[in-house]
């Protein structure tokens, strides 16, 4: 249930409410507007009977959610969550970024050519992996701490925030040591407790749809992490599991205008999972701007031919050259 105050409720009128929402049984969630205040009801099983709350002194209105997921909706949180990563703003409103950087750390000379030449291009963040959920057992499993120390250097050397994945609940003080964003990838996106313990901390969350998640599976899913305190969380669409075998994946670009319809998250999409080819990185991430996502995540390395995971579909130092030029033109037609 959302509480709804009226805009000429005192701070008393508030209180009052808490309590009582309180004394309910259940937890009270202030969520301050410009105008007025709501007051999120959490932790209720089924229905709230509204009875008391409804007659109490600066109560406009009682409206009781349905959804599994509230403090992610909007309907609680009508205006727009900016998160900050290391002074890189995200959000609408805001102009869209860019990350940029391999699937993975190989090596320190791969990392830190990567970070400038992307840097120099005009990205704003640094991607690369340190630990990779990989499908089969026996390949290229990611640096892990080293990996970590390595996107570090690689952030001193150009002033990029770094995106690395965490993948265990485990590592998450140990990745949060590193990364200015922490990436919870696709197959991780219902391990309920290692979303949990990224609520607990303050470090930004980048999370990625899963590959047979629905929409409202998704949100709830980032549900867990806001329920935990953690309100800087940007969702990713990386394309879905359906049929078709031409992509890696399908690339659902409607969810991008549906779900911000639908929260106030921030919302960005990576073509470079999406579809997993090379050549159509380039024209998907000038799509996904176009449908209003607030940035994208592409693959850049300085040699996909000796990737040692997902060469096909990472762009060339060229590649990602001539796609920051459009992007350039691109985010300044959509600035008007």
């Amino acid at each position: 249930m959302l509480i709804v105050m009226s805009h000429t409720a005192s701070q008393a009128d508030i209180d009052r409410v808490i309590a009582t929402v309180e004394a309910m049984g259940y937890t009270a969630a202030p969520i301050p507007g410009s105008q007025r205040t709501a007051i999120g009801v959490l932790g209720n099983k089924g229905y709230v009977d509204d009875t008391t709350i409804r007659d109490l002194p600066g109560v406009q209105q009682a409206i009781h959610v349905s959804k599994p997921y509230k403090l992610v909706s909007r309907d609680f949180h009508p205006d727009h969550t900016i998160v900050d990563v290391a002074g890189v703003k995200i959000g609408e409103g805001q102009r869209p970024v860019v990350v940029a950087g391999p699937c993975a750390v190989e090596s320190e000379e791969q990392i830190m050519k990567t970070a400038r030449f992307v840097k120099q291009a005009g990205a704003d963040l640094l991607r690369g992996g340190a630990f990779k959920p990989r499908t089969g057992p026996h390949t290229f499993q990611g640096m892990r701490e080293e990996g970590l120390k390595l996107l570090a250097k690689a952030r001193e050397a150009t002033g990029l925030p770094i995106v690395t994945e965490v993948m265990s609940p485990d590592n998450v003080g140990l990745v949060a040591e590193y990364a200015d964003l922490l990436q919870v990838g696709a197959r991780n996106m219902q391990n309920f407790d290692l979303l949990r313990e990224l609520g607990k901390i303050r470090t930004p969350v980048l999370l990625k749809r899963g590959m047979s998640a629905t929409i409202e599976e998704f949100l709830a899913a980032a549900e867990y992490i806001l329920a935990e305190g953690n309100e800087q969380v940007i969702l990713c669409e990386r394309g879905i599991r359906t049929f078709e075998t031409a992509t890696r994946n399908t690339l659902d670009l409607a969810m991008v205008p549906l779900v911000k319809e639908m929260t106030h998250l921030p919302v960005m999409v990576d073509p470079s999972h999406a579809t997993g080819k090379r050549s159509l990185v380039p024209p998907m991430s000038r799509a996904a701007l176009v449908a209003g996502a607030h940035g994208v995540l592409v693959e850049v390395h300085p040699e996909p031919e000796k990737a040692l995971s997902d060469g096909p579909q990472s762009l060339t130092f060229d590649g990602f050259e001539r796609l920051m030029a459009d992007m350039v033109r691109l985010r300044a037609y959509l600035a008007g």
